[in-house]
């Protein structure tokens, strides 16, 4: 495998494996060129009026990947980082990630350059309206269905649902992740973390660690992060680090979850912790610990630091937060990474069964929601732990494997090539 440089484009490290992967699988080099090139790309001016009486105007993107499994399905992410080219990479990712765990979507990702707290609620609702009516040609019920992704969440897709309804009729189906009151599923919050929660039960499980307390440190403390650590059972998990943007806290005993919410929600951050050592995002990464859970943002993980990693096991809840160079890093040490194409794909399948609830307009519990997404979500690890035990690969090897396979096999069924 070539392996790009830290410096190269999130991008171009995203197609670095995708390249590795299709020459592993044999494939025609004209089904690769397909497969390796968005389908369509949308760049759009999204002018605001702020609270001020000014208008400022931001750059917003739709980039759909591949739709030759269904739908093209991916979030819509706020973040001043949110370029052509970091939206391209997570489309592509989200592209293998809805082909791993086997549901009927494409990939796509949207986002607009923007830090959302710079901005107020009544700001964010008119800047979110404007980039759905840039965008509304593109998606659909069965076309394009956005979702959240970073710096946005429920309310986010109860404008933009609200938004293309004003257009096209009522349309809950059109964005998925939306509140409850509006058509949302039961257990959609949590999707993501607990989806990450049950591979790493599954790896666990395979693995049987020769201790009865597993140490963990987590990275970040947004959605997924703060329900990776609800989730992790206190009578197996030591969770002895988290952070924010702020910083973090350290404590080699374990943090008591219940007052870690309780003075987070107080003091606006998990710093100044009672009974924690202050550490820096940086230093998290390699304090001693079994599992390092990074559950923030991209490339956290890199050649410069990976090989002070100390933990066994990284469970990749953020997208791509390890780079290629130290991927290689890792695996030579034999660390062993669950990649983010399934370690965080609770979400799209939680959005799958919201999508389908919209559709047929029925409502499940969430037991059954709880239910169905462990049965995907194990049923993909296993997908993925028995090919990487067959031919030797490492578990990301393994999923872009069966996540590949799965793509150009419905490339060629369509007649594509």
């Amino acid at each position: 495998m070539i392996i790009p440089p830290d410096e190269s484009t999130a991008f171009e490290q995203v197609t670095s494996l995708f390249d590795w992967t299709a020459r592993h699988l044999g494939l025609d080099e004209g089904l690769c060129e397909i497969l390796r090139t968005p389908w369509r790309e949308l760049t759009v001016a999204v002018p605001v009026r702020l609270d001020n009486g000014q208008v400022k105007t931001y750059t917003g993107y739709r980039i759909q990947y591949n739709g030759a499994r269904g739908p093209y399905k991916g979030g819509v992410r706020y973040h001043p980082a949110a370029d052509i080219d970091e939206v391209r990479a997570l489309a592509a990712l989200m592209t293998w990630k809805t082909a791993l765990v086997d549901v009927p979507y494409g990939g796509a990702k949207g986002g607009v350059q923007v830090n959302p707290r710079d901005l107020s609620e009544s700001e964010l609702n008119r800047l979110t309206r404007r980039y759905v009516q840039s965008i509304a040609h593109l998606i659909g019920e069965r076309r394009d269905i956005p979702a959240p992704d970073l710096g946005t969440n429920a309310q986010t897709m109860a404008w933009m649902m609200d938004a293309y309804g004003a257009m096209n009729g009522h349309t809950p189906g059109i964005v998925t992740g939306k509140p409850l009151e509006l058509g949302g599923s039961l257990g959609r919050d949590a999707a993501t973390g607990r989806g990450a929660v049950y591979v790493l039960e599954s790896l666990l499980e395979d693995r049987k660690p020769k201790t009865d307390r597993v140490k963990v440190a987590i990275q970040g403390f947004g959605n997924v992060a703060t329900w990776v650590l609800r989730l992790l059972s206190p009578d197996r998990f030591d969770v002895v680090a988290v952070s924010d943007s702020r910083g973090g806290i350290y404590n080699s005993a374990g943090l008591g979850v219940d007052a870690l919410f309780a003075h987070r929600q107080e003091a606006g951050t998990v710093t100044g912790f009672a009974g924690a050592d202050s550490i820096t995002n940086e230093e998290l990464i390699e304090l001693p610990c079994d599992i390092l859970v990074p559950a923030a943002i991209e490339n956290v993980i890199t050649q410069a630091n990976a090989a002070k990693v100390k933990a066994g096991i990284v469970v990749e809840a953020a997208n791509h937060p390890v780079t290629p160079s130290a991927d290689a890093i890792l695996s030579d040490r034999g660390v062993l990474t669950l990649p983010d194409i399934l370690a965080n794909a609770g979400g799209v399948i939680v959005s799958y069964f919201e999508w389908a609830q919209n559709v047929q307009q029925f409502r499940v519990d969430e037991d059954r929601v709880n239910t169905e997404l462990t049965r995907t979500i194990t049923t993909a690890y296993e997908a993925v732990r028995d090919r990487a035990a067959a031919e030797g690969l490492t578990f990301r090897q393994a999923a872009f494997a069966v996540a590949v396979a799965r793509v150009a096999r419905a490339t060629e069924l369509r007649g594509f090539v």
